[in-house]
């Protein structure tokens, strides 16, 4: 009696998904966004398109894209400690120390090349498709925005920060500089220029005395 096990379609199934993110992602890097079309992923995945329609039925490219850059998101948040992109920034009671691991982990994102290079075909496309533009925000940048509002909110309950700054304008504050120098790339995307960022907020939601 032969002890051969059928093929498990579930990990088969996830192989394909993961080849099909790596796809979606490398290709929205080397040629842009507008370039990249569903034919182009499925045969850099070595999947049939017909996969991706029935696996993204709506809006084929740009929903690949989007769960590619969640999936890709929620690995980098788990390296901070956090379940998910979302979930939130962690707080070990230390605010300034919480922040720097999390804005640190934020500019080596940046400046490594798989998140960098698609990050910045899709901020372009955002520009002249403004529909796709708000659904990555949605989707992804303000789940993760909303994580340090969430953070800053419980320092002020612990009585670590200023109960009347508004959260979101500190939030602003720290990560608005760090995308600005890496979008511009005017200066170097280094740990110390992240650690200033967040010495320099800190000042003011000092609570007051």
């Amino acid at each position: 009696m032969s002890d051969t096990k059928a093929p498990d379609a579930s990990r088969r199934s996830e192989r394909s998904r993961r080849a099909i993110y790596a796809a979606a992602l490398d290709l929205v890097s080397e040629q842009g966004y507008a370039k990249t079309t569903v034919e182009g992923i499925a045969a850099r995945a070595g999947v049939g398109k017909q996969t991706i329609y029935r696996w993204w039925p709506a809006n084929s490219k740009a929903a690949v894209l989007l769960e590619a850059f969640l999936d890709l998101a929620d690995q980098a948040a788990r390296a901070v400690g956090a379940e998910d992109a979302g979930a939130g920034i962690p707080d070990t009671g230390d605010l300034a120390a919480d922040l720097r691991l999390v804005l640190r982990a934020t500019v080596d994102e940046l400046n490594d090349p798989v998140f960098d290079r698609p990050t910045r075909a899709l901020a372009a496309e955002g520009i002249v498709d403004p529909a796709l533009g708000a659904e990555f925000t949605a989707k992804l940048l303000e789940p993760q925005l909303q994580a340090y509002v969430r953070r800053i909110e419980a320092a002020q309950a612990a009585g670590d920060a200023d109960p009347d700054v508004d959260p979101r304008l500190a939030l602003e504050l720290l990560v608005g500089p760090l995308h600005h120098r890496w979008l511009h790339r005017t200066l170097p995307l280094t740990h110390a220029y992240a650690d200033s960022l967040v010495d320099l907020v800190l000042r003011g939601l000092a609570p007051r005395t």
